[in-house]
């Protein structure tokens, strides 16, 4: 099996493409190329395929097999194979997910893609949409006890289920604990993503990840969008956001309730070869 290593900001995944042929058992081989040590090394596995409604169709597995609706980081990479390796050469490229179509408009240098801008699209909040076990119509800095402490969070949907919380150290905060008990805490029937947060000021924060089926990753595009919205919908930043992930920087930005959330970031392509699956 042919591949290529990209990742964006240090979110890292396992590319095949999928336009000749469509690999067998992709959740199997996502679990083996995904480890550190016995495989080559990634948070997961991304088959770029042909697309009817767009110029790629983009399916993810996590390091665990499982399926995920998108992925902010790997639509970004996804994005620049797609443009580096003339699958289709246009300044904004249109990939199918899981989630829905997504618009990236990328940013070239001597031909090719640098970074990219996505739409992100609509922020989810309803419970049913997230999902989350809730008779409330939204969860904004609600309260959640869990391992002996209180912490209120917040939940939103950008393509894969969020959970936010607020925390005064994220570099000291013990992630690799509370992340996995709230991932798969009852109240979420899918399990959830998990952003810890440290707000900087009204304009930038640093966040650390718990990914749903991979643990803690160096970045999360989807849950830095997330964090854009629950600091508009908490008060605690504005509508346009510097992230700072452990992997690198993101820039967000949420004009207003009408509008998508626009996430721009690096995508690197790392290396090719090939892996006996």
């Amino acid at each position: 099996m042919r591949f290529t290593k990209m990742q964006g900001c240090g979110n890292d995944y396992i590319y095949v493409d999928c336009f000749r042929k469509m690999i067998s058992n992709p959740a199997a081989i996502a679990i083996k190329v995904s480890d550190r040590h016995f495989g080559i090394g990634a948070d997961g596995l991304i088959l770029i395929a042909p697309s009817k409604k767009a110029d790629a169709r983009m399916l993810m597995y996590n390091a665990d097999g499982s399926r995920a609706e998108m992925c902010g980081n790997g639509i970004r990479c996804v994005a620049k194979y797609v443009y580096d390796h003339g699958i289709r050469r246009s300044p904004v490229l249109r990939i199918e997910t899981d989630n829905g179509i997504k618009e990236i408009a990328v940013n070239v240098r001597k031909g090719r893609v640098e970074s990219a801008r996505v739409n992100m699209g609509l922020p989810r909040l309803a419970p049913q949409d997230i999902p989350v076990i809730t008779k409330k119509k939204s969860l904004v800095l609600e309260p959640l006890s869990i391992a002996g402490h209180c912490f209120e969070i917040t939940t939103v949907n950008m393509g894969n289920p969020h959970c936010i919380l607020y925390v005064k150290n994220v570099r000291n905060f013990p992630v690799e604990k509370i992340g996995p008990l709230i991932e798969n805490h009852k109240m979420f029937p899918k399990r959830t993503n998990v952003e810890f947060v440290e707000v900087l000021s009204k304009n930038k924060v640093r966040q650390r990840t718990w990914e749903r089926g991979s643990g803690e990753t160096l970045a999360c595009g989807t849950g830095a969008s997330a964090v854009c919205v629950a600091g508009v919908l908490t008060g605690k930043t504005g509508r346009c956001l510097e992230n700072r992930l452990l992997g690198g920087t993101l820039v967000l930005e949420w004009k207003d309730s009408a509008s998508p959330v626009f996430m721009t970031g690096p995508c690197v392509e790392v290396f090719k070869g090939e892996f006996e699956a």
